[in-house]
């Protein structure tokens, strides 16, 4: 899986704790406790999540670790189709009602293997004190948190049960994943944002709907930089209807791949991600102006991943994710452009549509697919 609440890094940094001895963690207070987390399964998002205001960053810290426990429990190759639907429920059960935790944890822990990190092994063990944190939140954050873990863990196992080793049948069902991966995060998140805010809340049900499409202009653009990563472990998330228009069969896809017809199929799904970023702009231009630190938050996600369309569309020929994957000095570009654009709804518009004018596919348009 690849959600949009993800980002791994590779080992735990510095200032996390060893996989023998997360219980060294549970003497830290409940934000230093989130962002030593969040610092060992995401470095992208232990970085754009602090921006957020002070009344927000703990509810968005522990949404991201549900949501990466969920993550976790699909990602896992030791677990069978049946058992990842098992502690998917059982965790759905936990976020509801604060109860089950450590038995969620004493089931699932012995059963992780080593090709998962050990960051998100230590995560898995500490989801007792996760799980405290959640429950200490008011009751509409708690039913935002619980409603996003719910649809993407019982979303999850649909695509969980499929043949996915030549991509998915249609745009659809691509939409659809997209939607339990990341849409629902991406409602969490308004809904978040609305609580915390009147101003905010008075846009409500239009940054709702864009929401979700912000979500999958994200989650579209992780699939496409790891093309190739997924391939490798018998998986493809890409659409065949897409490239049966242009004459292109998934089964015949491999890192050698060298085919036009390919190529043209992978400029439409562009096209599409470039949409649904154009809608995340528009989302962010909601918010208020003077909320900066929730504007940097979406600006930042956007920003990344249309440079990372950029280059992909500039190398339709990669083989590898690391051919397309954005440099450090684009991510400090995007935070030094940001903070001085962030207030102007007329500056970001312009340097969007100057960044992604080649991304259209001006002969093509997609329709778009309502979410399941």
């Amino acid at each position: 899986m690849r959600a949009f609440f993800r980002s791994k890094a590779q080992t735990m940094t510095a200032n996390t704790i060893s996989i023998d001895h997360p219980e060294s963690l549970l003497t830290l207070d409940d934000n230093a406790f989130q962002a030593i987390l969040l610092e060992g399964v995401s470095r992208t998002f232990a970085l754009t999540i602090p921006q957020l205001p002070s009344k927000l960053y703990p509810a968005v810290a522990n949404a991201y670790l549900l949501c990466r426990i969920v993550d976790t429990i699909e990602d896992e190759v030791s677990l069978s189709v049946t058992q990842k639907a098992f502690f998917c429920n059982h965790f759905i059960a936990v976020v509801k009602t604060g109860e089950g935790a450590t038995d969620f944890t004493e089931q699932l822990a012995p059963l992780l293997s080593t090709q998962t990190l050990p960051a998100e092994h230590s995560l898995i063990k500490l989801t007792a004190r996760v799980i405290t944190i959640t429950h200490q939140f008011e009751a509409t954050q708690i039913e935002a948190l619980a409603t996003c873990v719910e649809v993407m863990a019982k979303g999850m196992p649909i695509f969980q049960a499929l043949d996915l080793t030549a991509g998915v049948k249609t745009m659809a069902d691509m939409n659809n994943y997209c939607y339990y991966v990341a849409g629902c995060v991406g409602e969490m998140l308004a809904k978040l944002f609305c609580h915390y805010s009147p101003e905010i809340n008075r846009h409500k049900k239009e940054l709702l709907t864009l929401s979700v499409s912000f979500g999958q202009g994200l989650q579209m653009t992780n699939i496409l930089k790891d093309i190739w990563d997924d391939a490798q472990r018998g998986i493809c998330w890409l659409p065949q209807d897409i490239f049966t228009d242009v004459g292109y069969d998934l089964n015949d896809l491999t890192p050698e791949t060298n085919n036009a017809n390919f190529r043209l199929g992978l400029t439409h799904l562009i096209s599409i991600a470039e949409e649904h970023l154009a809608n995340a702009l528009r989302y962010t231009q909601l918010l208020p102006t003077h909320e900066t630190g929730i504007r940097n938050f979406c600006l930042w996600a956007i920003g990344m991943a249309v440079l990372t369309l950029r280059k992909i569309k500039q190398n339709l020929t990669f083989n590898q994710s690391n051919q397309v994957k954005i440099t450090r000095n684009s991510v400090k570009g995007t935070i030094l452009v940001t903070k001085f654009t962030v207030r102007s709804n007329y500056l970001l518009s312009l340097i969007f549509d100057g960044l992604s004018h080649t991304l259209k596919s001006p002969d093509w348009h997609y329709q778009p697919h309502p979410k399941p």
